[in-house]
């Protein structure tokens, strides 16, 4: 079972490639399962509307997961209650709309995907990552258990990554929209990296034009963002389960 995830889609530049290239990338990797990461696909790079989800959808995507940009956009609240394969984070505030998880059938096997959000410097509302990912398996009715965990700290996301290792097909974090290099099966066969990078322009600090970002750092008061469209660039990384959701294969992913 290939399974392929994709990281932090953003602006435009991000969306316009999965729109376009999205499929043809799963295709060429022979993916089963196909798991994006869009909280940061509106122009301004803060959440997801209805309609861009509607249309990952159609290009490949089986499965869309947020982060701390989940609650951005207004208009997803009920779109997030209808459709069951969006996933927002699970540990969130108890009444934000959406689910935290969802179950798939994946080449005969039942698959949960879940999406989870970092303690460390990210908002103190949330709960616990590694209590929710014990509450996630103990509740969900599933053979092969996949988390994205969404958090700035590398530490948080490696400790988690162990913590769940043997018991999780997959984790991979998202959110530093830069790609980490521990691509890897973990010692008791739990696919895991660290941060999957971004799809967005590759030209770009973290997807915004470049001196934007050098304006803000060097204290211009009210800066606003501004997303590049140059050199965009589709990154994740590719895991192959054997039949017991051990991970035997990984693949970087730098699709243009």
């Amino acid at each position: 079972m290939n399974i392929l995830a994709i990281g932090d889609v953003c602006g435009a530049a991000g969306r316009k490639l999965i729109q376009k290239r999205l499929n043809a990338l799963r295709r060429e990797v022979k993916a089963d399962l196909v798991i994006v990461n869009g909280e940061n696909a509106n122009d301004n790079g803060r959440g997801l509307s209805p309609e861009t989800a509607e249309d990952f959808f159609y290009a490949g995507a089986d499965i869309i997961t947020l982060g701390n940009h989940a609650f951005n956009d207004r208009r997803l609240f009920d779109y997030l209650e209808e459709q069951k394969y969006i996933v927002r984070p699970d540990n969130a505030p108890a009444r934000s709309p959406g689910y935290g998880w969802t179950v798939i059938e994946c080449c005969g096997k039942m698959v949960c995907v879940a999406n989870l959000l970092g303690r460390v410097d990210m908002d103190y509302r949330n709960n616990s990552p590694f209590e929710a990912a014990d509450r996630i398996m103990k509740q969900a009715d599933a053979d092969f258990f996949i988390f994205d965990i969404h958090a700035e700290a590398t530490s948080e996301k490696r400790a988690l990554g162990y913590y769940l290792d043997g018991r999780a097909a997959i984790v991979f974090g998202t959110h530093t929209h830069v790609p980490t290099r521990d691509l890897q099966a973990l010692p008791k066969g739990t696919g895991y990296i660290t941060d999957l990078g971004m799809t967005g322009a590759g030209q770009s600090v973290l997807g915004v034009k470049p001196q934007r970002s050098i304006d803000m750092f060097l204290g211009e008061p009210y800066v606003r963002y501004e997303y590049s469209d140059v050199d965009p660039v589709m990154q994740g990384a590719l895991f192959t389960l054997d039949q017991s959701g051990r991970c035997i294969g990984t693949q970087y992913i730098d699709f243009k």
